[in-house]
């Protein structure tokens, strides 16, 4: 028997079951916007377009766009961090492939250089357009999007320093987000090979710089 100030079992259940549609209709929506989003990036190779074109794409209403989103930027930073989030998951399998732990931080340095390169035509407007600016404007929501590659350098530092190949005494979480934003801004700011940029920085040399600040010894 249930107290006067509880409620039925039944009406509970109803109760959860409307927040769980709710919340499943509101994801689907939030996904269709993404989904117009990145398919006109893909398709102007930039991401100057507008909220209405966004609207008309997913078939949706204008009115459920600022349900879901603030404005452009907000939904920009979605984009972005889902990125970011796929980018951390792909240069995940690609290490994965390495048995020794340097050799997987290796790959992940080397991958994480070329996925930031301003490339022409790979259509990367997020990360060679969207997220210098973002930088600059709202550090707070980089730090955020950037956490799951934070996180997977880490792990890759640690499995490294128990493998005994990093020097000692080393902050593995502070010299991951150096290591980070070093090839991140390098990449970004360094540009594909060009008639101004004949000779631009490779992913061996970032590579080498990087491995150099936190190996304990030449790898043979």
């Amino acid at each position: 028997m249930t107290s006067a100030s509880e409620e039925p079992a039944w009406k509970q259940r109803a109760v959860e079951r409307s927040i769980r549609t709710a919340k499943l209709r509101a994801e689907q929506r939030v996904q269709r916007f993404l989904d117009a989003a990145q398919a006109i990036i893909t398709e102007k190779g930039t991401t100057d377009f507008t909220v209405q074109e966004v609207v008309d794409r997913s078939k949706q209403s204008l009115r459920s766009f600022y349900l879901q989103f603030d404005g452009k930027h907000e939904l920009l930073l979605a984009l972005f961090e889902d990125a970011l989030s796929r980018a951390a998951e792909q240069i995940r399998a690609a290490a994965a492939g390495q048995n020794d732990p340097f050799d997987r931080l290796e790959v992940a340095v080397r991958l994480l250089f070329e996925l930031c390169r301003p490339d022409p035509t790979a259509q990367r407007p997020l990360f060679t357009d969207f997220a210098p600016q973002l930088l600059v404007t709202h550090p707070a929501q980089v730090k955020i999007a950037h956490a799951p590659l934070l996180a997977l350098l880490t792990e890759l530092l640690v499995e490294t320093e128990a493998d005994g190949k990093l020097r000692p005494n080393i902050n593995t979480r502070r010299m991951a987000a150096m290591v980070m934003q070093t090839v991140m801004f390098t990449a970004q700011s360094t540009g594909a090979e060009d008639d101004e940029t004949p000779n631009p920085i490779t992913a061996d040399e970032v590579w080498d710089f990087c491995s150099l600040g936190f190996a304990g010894k030449q790898k043979q």
